[in-house]
């Protein structure tokens, strides 16, 4: 796969890209999430991405498309997405993109930190969610990056949803006024400064539902992954 990445700047200054489908956001703050990355195919949005190392970003294991992807104009090596993930149910769904070169963070790139084991956000916590999209289901995109405040659900109620699709050891489920929709995959959950989740999936046909949260990759579970083939690619 040939995949790229852009800066969050350059995407809406100078290509005007769509991306993540954010309901009830509201707009980002300039330079206040640099480490957000526009997955495309074709040209087009596809999914979105954060950068945590100056040679990798991470999404969610399903945007993985057999065209071409594009992130902006810096090449990647290898894509790397989870040997056991699916979608059917969905699984292990993280990929890293390894790029052509390191990047230095600056005023307009710049990492985002990752949890430590078991830091994983509380019941309640609010974090944020965040895209370039829709403000409702098929509704208009927009080329503003967009954000969305949420509540980590408690387990019991991600199970009340989606049942045995949902797994605790490697899942969080959000709730709020706004939230995530689809071609919002591979963002990240932010709570305070750190990513703890990759945007998974969720109800197509209501976007922001109560009964069915949607649901997120826990980043934690997965930390021996990323640094093994991190380490293993480098």
């Amino acid at each position: 796969l040939d995949c790229f990445l852009l800066s969050q700047t350059c995407i809406f200054a100078c290509l005007g890209t769509f991306g993540a489908d954010i309901v009830n956001g509201k707009k980002a703050k300039k330079n206040s999430m640099l480490y957000m990355a526009s997955v495309q195919t074709d040209g087009k949005h596809n999914c979105g991405g954060f950068l945590i190392h100056p040679s990798y970003v991470l999404t969610a294991a399903h945007c993985n498309k057999s065209k071409s992807n594009i992130l902006g104009h810096i090449g990647v090596k290898h894509c790397i997405p989870h040997l056991q993930s699916s979608t059917r149910p969905f699984r292990n769904d993280i990929m890293l993109l390894m790029l052509s070169q390191k990047i230095n963070p600056n005023n307009h790139v710049n990492l985002i930190r990752l949890p430590e084991k078991g830091e994983d956000g509380t019941a309640n916590r609010v974090c944020s969610v965040m895209g370039w999209g829709r403000k409702r289901p098929n509704g208009p995109l927009s080329a503003r990056l967009l954000e969305a405040n949420v509540f980590i659900e408690n387990q019991q109620k991600c199970h009340y949803g989606w049942g045995d699709e949902y797994i605790d050891s490697q899942m969080i489920c959000v709730h709020g006024s706004g939230g995530s929709c689809e071609y919002d995959s591979g963002g990240p959950l932010v709570c305070g400064a750190t990513a703890v989740g990759i945007t998974s999936f969720g109800d197509l046909s209501n976007c922001n539902s109560r009964l069915k949260p949607n649901v997120y990759t826990k980043i934690s579970a997965f930390l021996p992954w990323i640094k093994k083939n991190m380490r293993n690619v480098e």
